[in-house]
């Protein structure tokens, strides 16, 4: 076997995970189903952006914060609670992460 997946002889060629033999990639054939699977993806690729956003915006802020630049400290951490608020608004992180991670940005802020 090359990898995880394999070819299952009963589905006619189907691939399937070999850890999961009932877990096929069909796409549905409703109309309403199809439609669901695209505004998941869709809204799979939103909640990265703002994760990846966050996480961004937290490196350059403790790299600020390493520099010693108060006007890049202040910037950057205004920067970081608007998107976490963002982020936590929209369902992208649960409230309590987002709490957790303005209150990390906050004590980062107050050791400079």
């Amino acid at each position: 076997m090359a990898g995880p997946w394999q070819l299952c002889a009963e589905t006619s060629g189907t691939i399937a995970r070999a850890r999961f033999p009932r877990a096929f990639l069909r796409m549905p054939n409703i109309k309403q189903q199809k439609k669901r699977v695209r505004t998941s993806a869709e809204d799979r690729g939103e909640n990265l952006r703002y994760r990846s956003t966050v996480k961004t915006i937290t490196r350059r802020l403790e790299a600020a914060v390493e520099a010693g630049d108060k006007d890049q400290v202040s910037a950057e951490h205004t920067s970081l609670q608007r998107w976490i608020d963002r982020a936590a608004a929209r369902g992208a992180i649960h409230r309590n992460t987002a709490a957790r991670k303005k209150a990390q940005a906050a004590r980062l802020v107050a050791k400079s």
